[in-house]
């Protein structure tokens, strides 16, 4: 091929890359971007999340969110506003099955506020920390540097995820604990754990696409 007929392509940005792995039980996953067109897709995972979940995610258990709260998970930029969603490859008509999200607290500043969602059936198989890397990576790319996560206190499975990527405790009002995230450290706690291979692929697959 000569040089008048080689085409040069450039690599894929990181939000149209569609991240195909596995949870923990073998489960095939894709991992994607949220986008504003996703919207139905968000309010079909609320209402199919059960009651403590949709709880412990919204500090409200009411099935239908208001339509503002909709809106607002939607309105996802790329940039102040990062989101990454799950589809089941393997379930009938591959449903959303988890989402997490990162939004900046001021346009173009470093720190954001972190927040995950997994579908009760998909809990403890590793789908959160495999879409938190994910996100992480886009959140590096995009200069957010940390992130706040407000939880509520009994959320023993939120708590095991930050503590996990070595977020720091920034304290607890009102039933609500506060940790911070430093997102370069979380990488690297996730990238040294050897017993998540999903987490692996998700870094590699990405990281490939940010550099």
């Amino acid at each position: 091929m000569t040089g008048t007929d080689r085409q040069v392509r450039s690599a894929p940005r990181i939000e149209d890359v569609a991240v195909h792995c596995a949870l923990n039980d073998g489960t095939a996953v894709c991992l994607r971007t949220i986008t504003p067109d996703d919207a139905p897709l968000i309010r079909e995972g609320i209402a199919k999340l059960s009651a403590e979940s949709r709880y412990l995610r919204f500090f409200s258990p009411a099935s239908v969110l208001p339509d503002a709260v909709v809106a607002r998970l939607a309105d996802v930029d790329g940039h102040d506003h990062i989101a990454w969603g799950a589809i089941c490859s393997d379930c009938p008509g591959r449903p959303p099955i988890g989402a997490v999200h990162a939004v900046r607290h001021r346009h173009d500043g470093p720190v954001g506020e972190f927040s995950v969602a997994v579908l009760d059936a998909f809990q403890g198989q590793g789908l959160a920390r495999m879409m938190t890397a994910a996100l992480l990576v886009h959140c590096r790319a995009e200069g957010l540097e940390v992130l706040d996560v407000h939880m509520l206190s009994e959320n023993a499975a939120a708590k095991r995820l930050v503590k996990s990527m070595d977020a720091a405790w920034a304290g607890e009002s009102a039933g609500v604990a506060q940790y911070r995230l430093e997102v370069a450290a979380a990488i690297e706690a996730l990238r040294v754990d050897g017993d998540a291979p999903g987490v692996q692929d998700v870094l590699r697959t990405l990281e490939r696409a940010a550099s």
